[in-house]
Parts: C-alpha cells; structure tokens; sequence
C-alpha cells in the first residue's frame, strides 16, 4: 500500500501510527509559480525545479532531482494493491490533488485501488485547517473512511487541471458553472484562486491587498502577520514561506508598496522581519493608486503568465468575473 501526503509533518505523523504501508509526501507546491499545460515530463521538472529552486533559495539540481525521483514514485504504483491519497480543502491541497488525480486518470490503475481521504473537517477541532494538525490516533481514525475515487472524479479533476493549468483563466469561470460537487472543496478553492488575480480597483490580489491590511492595522511583524493571514485566509493553505514571497515581490518592485527590515530567509530572521507600507503603499491599499501603473507584473497563475504592464487579465470584485484590461 503506497500512501501519499501533501507534508512532510503528515508523513511524520503518520509513521508514527497504527497504519502500514509506504509513505510518500508530494514535494511541489502548485499554487505558486508556472504550471503550464501540454509540457513533457522533461521540461515540466525543468520548469518546476527552477521556480522552486529561486522562489525558496534551495540548489536547482537538488531540486530537478528530488522532482525526479517523484515522478518515479508516481509511476511506481502498480506495485501496491492500493494507493491512498490524504488531503484537505484549501487551495494549496487541491491544486496538488488536481495534479496527482490527472496524473492516475491518464494511467491504467490495472488491479491498482486508488482511494481518496480529502476532508474539511475533523471532530472536536473547531478551526481545523489541515492533515499536519492532527496526531497519529487522529489520522489512523481517518483511514477506514477513505472512498474509491470514482471515474467521474478522475474526468472532473482532468478537466479542473486542464482549466488551472491554461493560458486563458476563462477556462475555470467556465468550469464553476458546471457541477463540481463530485470533489466538494473544488468549486471553493477555484473561486479563491480567480480572487489572486490582480483587481480592476488596485492592481493587487486578493492575498497581497489582505497583507497590506494586516500591515496597516499594525501587524508589522511577519511572524504575527503570517498567523493572521492564515487565519484570515485559510482557504489558501499559504505555508510561511509563500507569504514571504508574496511580500518580497511587494518589497522589490520598482515602486515599492511595502517596506521590509531585512531580506534575510534564514529562520531567525524570516520570523522577526517587520513590514511597513509605503506612501505609494498607502494610496494603493486604498485605491486611490494602480499598483499595475507604477510597475511592472511578471507572475505566473497557475498556466497563465500575468507579464509587463496592462492589459492583463484582473479580477473585477463589482462583477465576480474575470477582465482583460
């Protein structure tokens, strides 16, 4: 039995308990950087490997390799008589369930059972936000009500992937139309993921404009502004260290919106590192300034690449649709 986990404090925990089998923690974190769609193996890990390798200072070769061999644990379930997927609601966790369920749908499972934990929810924890949570009693509880991923699992979650992973993000308005209740924190995690897109009111998204408010508010420093934002904004599923990109890219722009006591990611210094909003900060946040007219934007979304200055394709909060402008 091959068991795959979105973390490595999952596959911690989870070692620790009264299930066997072989455990494998998904190592890519899609909600951020390119995710094009239509590249071959070979190029996706280049790909991949290099956003990871800048976006988290770690060494590129170890990075293409570590990617490397995941794809070969990924095509190496024939060995086991069952593959179970864990996972949870936010954005974070489905963007990557999205990926492995296209993945499995693309191959012939043979006498393979692939089997799906993906909650929202777990008794007794009122603001449950993730696997990672949970203790080893907590996640063996969860084993005996994983499901048979169904076929019309597998087509939605290609279909999802194909409309994440496009150069036009219409594709996912299109998507949210249909009926997505065959994986129930889809249709809330797409949503979410169409707020990121820059607004038609400020040139900011949804996480970078709820940052800049945090910071506003007085909670300068990032390892309070971190558990605010996640708190705020759980539907995301942000590690750390996404967070910290996000705000790097508000600090390093040619206009700066945000100022940052240090550019340090060791640890100690990730964690004590304080924020504050510019003048030009100050005037985005409330509208009166397009952060997109003072710079310049080189973001990828999924399969979209938001690059150079408008028109680009932004989210208009009056209409909850998509805009080219």
């Amino acid at each position: 039995m091959l068991h795959i986990l979105n973390g490595s404090s999952t596959e911690e925990t989870l070692r620790r308990s009264t299930i066997h089998g072989e455990l494998f923690s998904f190592r890519d974190a899609l909600i951020s950087g390119p995710a094009p769609r239509a590249l071959d193996d070979s190029i996706w890990r280049r790909t991949r490997a290099e956003h990871l390798s800048k976006s988290y200072d770690v060494n590129y070769d170890e990075c293409e390799k570590d990617l490397y061999k995941q794809s070969e644990s990924l095509r190496s379930f024939k060995n086991h008589d069952e593959v179970v997927l864990w996972f949870e609601h936010d954005l974070f966790c489905q963007l990557n369930l999205l990926y492995l369920l296209d993945f499995f749908g693309r191959c012939e499972l043979g006498s393979t059972r692939l089997s799906l934990i993906n909650i929202g929810s777990f008794p007794g924890r009122e603001n449950f936000r993730g696997l990672g949570e949970l203790n080893d009693e907590d996640l063996a509880s969860l084993f005996p009500q994983r499901q048979r991923v169904t076929e019309a699992q597998l087509q939605l979650a290609q279909t999802a992937w194909q409309s994440f992973s496009s150069p036009d993000p219409r594709e996912i308005e299109k998507l949210l139309l249909t009926d997505t209740s065959e994986l129930p924190f889809l249709e809330t995690a797409l949503e979410s993921h169409l707020y990121r897109f820059p607004t038609t009111r400020n040139g900011l998204g949804r996480v970078e404009n709820k940052s800049l408010e945090l910071i506003e508010s007085g909670c300068d420093r990032f390892k309070d502004l971190f558990l605010q934002f996640a708190t705020a904004e759980k539907v995301y599923g942000f590690g750390d260290a996404q967070l910290w990109s996000n705000l790097k890219t508000l600090s390093s722009a040619r206009v700066p919106v945000v100022t940052t006591s240090s550019d340090d990611f060791r640890e100690e210094m990730f964690t004590e590192t304080t924020f504050q909003l510019t003048e030009e900060g100050k005037a985005v946040f409330e509208g009166e300034t397009d952060f997109l007219h003072l710079n310049t934007i080189d973001e990828w979304l999924g399969g979209v690449h938001l690059q150079g200055k408008p028109p680009v394709w932004r989210w208009d909060e009056q209409s909850n649709r998509l805009k080219y402008c």
